[in-house]
């Protein structure tokens, strides 16, 4: 019962956030098609769901020049949360958003007639950490039974590949552990440091400020614990993509010379590269945020989306008691953009 119960809730929690994204579309106008920058360059105007290190390969594409060469003026905007960052999408606010994946999928599933699909695969692992208050040399995640964690909110790519690797752990996200869904997210560390929960759940730099200030211990990295997964996507409404398309091809082919940067240098290389992106990090905790994502392979080499990482998704999703029905990957996922980048 406690089980059916969360995934009603969550469901109505998605249903709710949904409604809210198509009425933006609806009384909004129609988007801001043939945008004109500076220098004669296509202004295009990107709106991320969060600025984190995690995205690293995009700000070197930033820093470096490259969406410059590609004759792309960017803006950069961050919505702080995947539904805002669709709404922005939906409404015309925004060209191409950044986000999970699985807002596409959810936005389809409502009926959205010109819906968003995504043309550019980021990230393959999850990017948060399990942090813990005291230091566990050799952290089981059967150690969470009985547990109050911190997670993230429903239907959202972080609460949703923490409950997965719960499930390949054999344990039961609803009955064997207390998950606090409650927190918005970005302050989660906050709520940590002022005693609530035994465990919880960061991105960067948040783990490792937790860590510098003795507050916690990072003792486990979902995004090696739950394999590959396709966490992050660039996308644009359908509409955008087929009017764009030149636009949109400058766009993917500047995101991989920044994906080509990172496998190419090291981790102190990369962090000098970013290091504009975020003045309020220093040099030595910007570099050690940088190695951890780093050390677990977390960015592609490409930017191709495949229909295995798709369905991996669907998977993940359906685990969580989100998904209906399955969508299909040849509405949601294009690769003509990320196959040509690649060559």
């Amino acid at each position: 019962m406690k089980k059916s119960m969360k995934k009603i809730f969550g469901k109505r929690i998605l249903a709710a956030g949904l409604a809210v994204i198509l009425a933006a579309a609806t009384f909004t106008g129609c988007g801001n098609d043939g945008r004109t920058g500076d220098g004669g360059k296509t202004k295009v105007v990107l709106n991320e769901v969060a600025h984190s290190i995690f995205y690293a390969p995009m700000y070197v594409a930033i820093e470096k020049g490259y969406f410059a060469e590609e004759g792309i003026n960017i803006e950069l905007v961050t919505g702080f949360g995947a539904d805002k960052t669709m709404t922005a999408v939906l409404t015309g606010e925004a060209d191409i958003g950044f986000m999970g994946s699985e807002s596409t999928i959810y936005t389809y599933a409502g009926g959205t007639e010109d819906y968003v699909v995504n043309f550019a695969q980021l990230t393959q692992r999850a990017g948060n950490f399990l942090v813990s208050r005291e230091p566990i040399d050799h952290f089981e995640w059967g150690m969470l039974a009985g547990k109050d964690v911190l997670g993230g909110r429903a239907g959202g790519m972080p609460e949703m590949v923490f409950e997965y690797i719960l499930n390949k752990n054999n344990i039961d996200p609803m009955a064997d552990l207390s998950i606090d869904q409650s927190i918005d997210f970005g302050s989660t560390a906050a709520a940590f440091s002022g005693g609530q929960g035994d465990f919880t759940v960061e991105f960067e730099p948040h783990a490792t400020m937790l860590e510098q200030k003795g507050e916690g211990y990072v003792v486990a990295s979902l995004g090696e614990d739950s394999g590959y997964v396709p966490y992050t996507s660039f996308s644009a409404k359908k509409s955008y993509l087929e009017k764009n398309k030149d636009v949109v091809q400058a766009f993917t082919n500047a995101l991989q010379k920044g994906m080509d940067f990172v496998q190419d240098h090291t981790p102190e290389e990369i962090a000098e590269a970013i290091a504009p992106q975020f003045p309020e990090t220093d040099m030595e905790t910007l570099t050690a945020i940088v190695k951890r994502y780093y050390d677990q392979d977390t960015w592609k080499e490409n930017l191709v989306f495949e229909e295995s990482a798709f369905d991996l998704l669907q998977n993940i999703l359906d685990d969580s008691g989100v998904l209906k029905e399955r969508v299909p990957y040849g509405d949601l996922v294009t690769k003509e953009f990320a196959e040509e980048a690649a060559k």
